[in-house]
């Protein structure tokens, strides 16, 4: 199935996945609606993608904004979440209870409230899909906030596959990518832990968000799949 003539929104498309996600889905002749909650980031996408591109500000921890936001734009066949800020490491002894809610309040809750007001307006025969890690599956220490929010994402998944049917909902399931998730490490650290999980992993080397962007594009065109989760990570699960 072609996504030619589709109408895609992706929510957090305006860098890293989301925006590779928009890209291959546009080059393939689809229609793409980017939300992020920055201005400049919205207008740096739409740079990037190609004429008749949309591109809205959205904050998705804000229920009205959401529920705004989907009135405003009408039907559309796909919905795609990447959004969430810079990942939250930290041990639970250190751990800011504050910063932790506030996490999962944009990536668990904002998927949530996307779905519950998004789904109305997906035209028949189309999709979500939502975005988790790894780190659900293989936790290091540091990592219990991330490894929850992944755990959820993928039980939400099943479940409104479930609820929502025959509208299909499926997870996308990246590991280590190199995009602005990481931002917040310092250059060196985050160069040196690139390189450790390259020679670790059977592919060598860590993912690029192209990588990943095809199962997305994947899981809007298959009409069978659905309550899915794809694992891309480069064989991180096996290592």
């Amino acid at each position: 199935m072609s996504l030619r003539g589709q109408r895609i929104v992706v929510i957090g498309g305006t860098a890293g996945i989301g925006l590779a996600v928009a890209e291959a889905a546009a080059r393939e002749g689809a229609q793409v609606v980017v939300a992020s909650r920055r201005q400049e980031s919205v207008a740096a996408a739409l740079e990037r993608l190609p004429q008749g591109a949309e591109g809205r500000v959205l904050d998705v921890t804000d229920e009205d904004a959401v529920r705004a936001f989907f009135g405003r734009i009408g039907g559309f066949d796909h919905l795609v979440f990447t959004a969430g800020e810079s990942l939250l490491l930290e041990s639970v002894a250190e751990s800011d209870l504050g910063r932790a809610r506030r996490f999962l309040d944009a990536r668990l809750w904002g998927a949530y409230t996307a779905v519950k007001y998004g789904a109305p307006s997906i035209r028949k025969g189309g999709s979500v899909v939502l975005t988790t890690g790894t780190v659900a599956r293989r936790p290091m220490p540091g990592t219990t906030v991330a490894a929850s929010l992944c755990g959820a994402m993928e039980s939400l998944t099943r479940a409104l596959a479930l609820e929502l049917a025959p509208l299909r909902v499926n997870v996308v399931e990246p590991g280590m990518v190199r995009t602005e998730l990481w931002r917040d490490l310092p250059e060196e650290t985050r160069d040196g832990m690139f390189a450790s999980a390259a020679q670790s992993l059977p592919v060598g080397r860590v993912g690029e968000p192209e990588d990943v962007a095809e199962a997305y594009l994947y899981l809007m065109r298959g009409a069978y799949s659905t309550g899915s989760v794809v694992v891309v990570d480069g064989g991180t699960v096996l290592v």
